[in-house]
């Protein structure tokens, strides 16, 4: 069975992507968005510029620009929104995520709801 891209991602976030990927420069650059264990609440996303990809990678293609999420991610991001705001204050990336029980106040890790 084929897993589906677990993140939308707003058109400001694409936006901003695009402006970080020209000014990152490499060749074949994409954003990756995942989640790993650490953080303040158990897990912490992670958002990166990337060249490589992996078996394990789906991508989803939007306006050009392309999201990399890994398959062990995918299920503590299904559903999830990718947004950015240029506030000087609190903006940047922010994932709104329905599968957390709780984030911490500065929005970067997450603790899952229970299965």
């Amino acid at each position: 069975m084929e897993q589906t891209f677990p993140i939308t991602v707003s058109s400001a976030a694409v936006e901003q992507i695009k402006r970080l990927l020209k000014k990152d420069g490499r060749e074949g650059a994409f954003l990756r968005v995942g989640v790993k264990g650490g953080g303040c609440s158990g897990f912490e996303y992670v958002l990166r510029l990337d060249v490589k990809h992996t078996q394990f990678d789906l991508t989803l293609d939007v306006d050009g620009v392309q999201v990399v999420s890994d398959s062990k991610s995918a299920p503590y991001l299904d559903g999830s929104s990718l947004e950015y705001t240029g506030n000087l204050i609190g903006g940047g990336f922010k994932i709104e995520n329905p599968n957390a029980a709780r984030s911490c106040g500065c929005g970067s890790s997450f603790t899952p709801k229970s299965s």
